[in-house]
């Protein structure tokens, strides 16, 4: 499962930045110290107190100093990596990348609206120490680049230059983003998308100067520019082949262009080599293999590449929280849920100081004690992060709610809550980002609309309803006996359909939530006949269906799984472009969308279909 901020990290409070900024000469005046190169060696990691400020800095000192700020990062000392970025911020590019990024990532943790034009305003300082003329070329943006390389030879463009090309394009990106997250009017949005545009065609350009520079001379400088090339393109062409083939359309007519097994290239190769960047492309090669190929798409991760890309930082950074994470995560898909709580703990326990990578670990608890039926335990994680998060207190207030429900009403009262009344509150406490609203957030509310009538009628199972909406049932099929478990208290929800018939504009889609999940644990469980005909059911409701039509498209994509499953490819083909082509306008659309979309890209490297 994914919180959906979880793809970034917390960083430092604005007021903790001040108060530690007091404490380290400001950038105009460096403290005299020795060079950047002598302060590093092989046990840098566990020497970090009172790294003082470099006297000067060129570009390869610049990579040197900001390699240990990432090292710093990586083994939880992040108050000490910005007090080592900070005085260089304005001075150095690779400094003020570095600075600046923090930033953008608490903003995107938060989406509070003052921690977003704080990042802002150090992004923009960050794009101008980009742009002086002792780095970028004057003439260097993005349309004349070309022209600069195939006019004056790529031999002409500085090191520095070329890195500066770099950084401006991973600024640019970054400020895109915030720009779309800060406010919800039209300008914004156009903005955002000229920038990102922008962004990205830098990045083919700098791609370019490297087809052309293959024989110069690669010094480490001339790696590191080449490591960011691979993040760049190799993150763009990924992210961009998980969208829908119509929005993919749209976008390669305006000049992007994305291809899954290029990028996915690019970044095994980038995360390969010694460079600073090498650990973003392992980390974004973690988050498409253990998030996103699960939340949008079939659940089908490439583990054991995880796990080996990870290796190596377990045994560098065994006790930072991020690695630690993953780590977790890892064992969460692999369905062993005892293991992944104890190693969600250990990161819980390995820093106090960004409390926002405990929100990730709770959600993750939240879930994987779900998975094993462990109601008060998810209701505890729940609510902790209730509490404590800034990402959605409507799906927050939803899940503890959804979680209660699952529980006899004694254990409820135990509790304090009123499950009515909390799924009451969750209307309420929707919001909007870049002027939309968050899918699941507008998925809950509509659910807990039941209860704002005067005599309320309950959910049927909406904590597995919300599993679903999260693909947790592919997580929870890695494990027989929990699924087996499952099953039986959906079965229970079913009988107790039967013998208490909810009001007549409620039960049919009652029914069909409850064949759906029923029809889920039963493809899991290898009975693949069981499951089809729940599926037909659901299917053959379709008329009667009053308010719960994402149950049709759903289903038909989950028919077309199960005839992959057992090698019918031209069936499921058909069922997936049905789900694709005759349905709109139901809940969570584009997230199916999404998922199809790898499903028949699955399809292409699929055996031949059986008949």
């Amino acid at each position: 499962m994914l919180e959906p901020a979880c793809t970034k990290l917390h960083l430092l409070s604005e007021d903790n930045d001040k108060e530690r900024s007091e404490d380290v000469p400001s950038h105009h005046s460096p403290a005299p110290s020795t060079s950047t190169e002598a302060r590093i060696s092989d046990q840098f990691e566990d020497a970090y107190e009172n790294i003082p400020v470099a006297s000067q800095m060129d570009l390869k000192s610049a990579l040197e100093e900001c390699n240990i700020a990432l090292s710093l990062f990586l083994n939880n000392k992040f108050s000490e990596a910005l007090d080592l970025l900070r005085p260089w911020s304005k001075d150095s590019m690779y400094h003020a990348l570095g600075y600046s990024t923090m930033h953008a990532m608490q903003a995107a943790m938060t989406f509070e609206q003052q921690d977003i034009l704080a990042a802002i305003g150090t992004m923009k300082e960050a794009l101008q120490t980009c742009q002086r003329s002792r780095f970028r070329k004057k003439n260097s943006v993005v349309e004349s680049l070309s022209h600069l390389v195939s006019k004056q030879g790529s031999d002409q463009l500085t090191e520095e230059e070329m890195h500066a090309e770099m950084c401006y394009a991973e600024c640019l990106l970054q400020k895109a983003a915030l720009t779309l997250v800060q406010d919800e009017n039209m300008i914004n949005f156009i903005k955002g998308g000229i920038k990102i545009r922008t962004s990205y065609n830098i990045y083919r350009e700098c791609q370019q100067i490297v087809q052309m520079t293959q024989d110069r001379v690669k010094t480490d400088v001339y790696c590191q520019f080449e490591g960011g090339v691979k993040l760049g393109i190799g993150a763009f062409n990924l992210m961009l082949s998980l969208l829908p083939l119509r929005i993919l359309r749209l976008l390669e007519f305006i000049g992007f262009s994305g291809n899954r097994d290029l990028g996915l290239s690019m970044l095994r190769e980038g995360a390969s080599t010694h460079s600073l960047r090498a650990v973003l492309c392992a980390l974004t090669l973690l988050m498409y293999q253990t998030y996103i190929t699960v939340v949008l798409g079939a659940g089908e991760g490439n583990l054991q590449e995880a796990e080996t890309l990870l290796q190596p930082y377990l045994e560098k950074y065994p006790n930072g929280s991020i690695i630690l994470f993953y780590s977790a995560r890892i064992k969460i898909l692999r369905g062993n849920f005892e293991m992944a709580q104890k190693k969600f703990e250990e990161c819980i326990a390995a820093q106090e100081e960004w409390r926002q990578i405990h929100h990730l670990c709770y959600w993750e608890l939240m879930w994987s004690h779900s998975f094993q039926q462990q109601w008060l335990q998810a209701y505890r994680f729940a609510d902790l992060l209730s509490k404590e998060s800034r990402w959605s207190q409507a799906i927050y207030t939803f899940q503890k709610a959804a979680i209660l429900s699952m529980l006899p009403e004694q254990d409820i009262q135990k509790t304090g809550e009123k499950v009515e009344e909390l799924f009451r509150q969750v209307e309420g406490l929707k919001q909007r980002i870049a002027g939309k609203s968050i899918p699941t957030e507008k998925f809950a509310v509509r659910k807990a609309r039941r209860y704002t009538t005067p005599n309320p009628v309950k959910l049927v199972l909406p904590l597995l309803e919300m599993m679903y909406v999260w693909n947790g049932f592919a997580i929870l099929g890695k494990r027989a006996d929990l699924t087996e478990n499952m099953l039986v208290t959906i079965e229970k929800a079913e009988i107790e359909l039967q013998k208490h018939p909810k009001p007549v504009e409620y039960q049919v889609d009652d029914e069909s939530l409850v064949q759906l999940l029923k029809g889920l644990c039963l493809k899991h469980l290898g009975r693949p006949l069981q499951a089809e005909l729940c599926f037909n059911q659901v299917i053959q409701s379709e008329k009667r269906i009053r308010y719960d039509h994402y149950l049709v498209p759903f289903t038909l994509y989950e028919m077309g799984l199960l005839y992959k499953q057992q090698g019918h490819n031209d069936k499921a083909r058909m069922y997936f472009e049905t789900a694709k082509n005759n349905y709109k306008d139901y809940s969570m659309e584009s997230r199916l969308h999404f998922r199809i979309h790898a499903a028949l890209n699955s399809l292409k490297n699929s055996p031949t279909s059986t008949p």
